[in-house]
């Protein structure tokens, strides 16, 4: 079994704006990583699409948080269309799993159901938490929107806990459809300390406050999401 990256030395990293990358899947070296360019989401400023809302509002898929962290990386690991390599090693996995025993990171997981009741995980995405910032570090999808879904949850949970930053490392056309936007690393670092202030509330807390909401006439857990983003998206 690959060497794992203690938690320590992951934590610093991420406070000096830095993380660690593979070569290939297979690859027990890791290299640091530290962008010119950061691409962040404002917590304000998630765009959600009509039809995203649509989404959110049917509860189609079943959300949850730290139900199989392992099996989110893996999913994002896997070879996809266009992509049959992924940064996402080994050493990388068992480095982020150490993390998430000790608390500091995190995944979305999203479900479809069958006829029998059998739940397939369709979509989801993890990530580092420290102070008040919460570095996304990938995610997937095997259903339309699964992924977007992920995000939408991951965002209102990080408002209704007073986080300040949600960090995307890279820009992509999907993060920038989604309201992304980038800046310079050293703008980047700023942000970071200025969010090292504890939130208010733990991150599943506030997830569960969305997810295990007193039933309402009219309501559920998706269209609670959807209220809360569409507030100021």
């Amino acid at each position: 079994m690959p060497m794992p990256v203690p938690v320590e030395t992951l934590l610093l990293a991420y406070r000096s704006g830095i993380f660690p990358m593979a070569d290939n899947r297979e690859d027990e070296e890791i290299f640091w990583v530290e962008p010119r360019e950061r691409a962040i989401i404002p917590l304000e400023g998630l765009y959600v699409s009509k039809s995203l809302r649509k989404v959110l509002r049917s509860d189609r898929f079943t959300v949850t948080m730290d139900q199989d962290f392992e099996a989110v990386m893996h999913a994002c690991a896997a070879p996809r269309p266009g992509h049959p390599e992924s940064w996402i090693s080994g050493r990388i996995v068992e480095s982020y799993k150490g993390l998430h025993r000790a608390g500091h990171a995190h995944s979305i997981e999203c479900w479809e159901h069958d006829e029998v009741s059998t739940r397939r995980l369709v979509g989801g995405l993890y990530g580092v938490s420290f102070d008040s910032v919460f570095c996304g570090e990938s995610m997937f999808s095997h259903a339309d929107n699964a992924s977007k879904v992920a995000l939408c949850w991951l965002v209102a949970s990080l408002r209704a806990a007073n986080f300040k930053l949600l960090d995307c490392q890279f820009m992509t056309d999907h993060l920038a459809s989604m309201g992304a936007v980038e800046m310079p690393q050293k703008a980047y670092l700023k942000l970071v300390g200025m969010a090292q202030k504890k939130p208010e509330l733990e991150l599943f807390e506030a997830f569960t406050r969305f997810a295990h909401a007193p039933a309402a006439p009219h309501s559920s857990p998706g269209k609670l999401i959807a209220q809360s983003l569409t507030q100021t998206s």
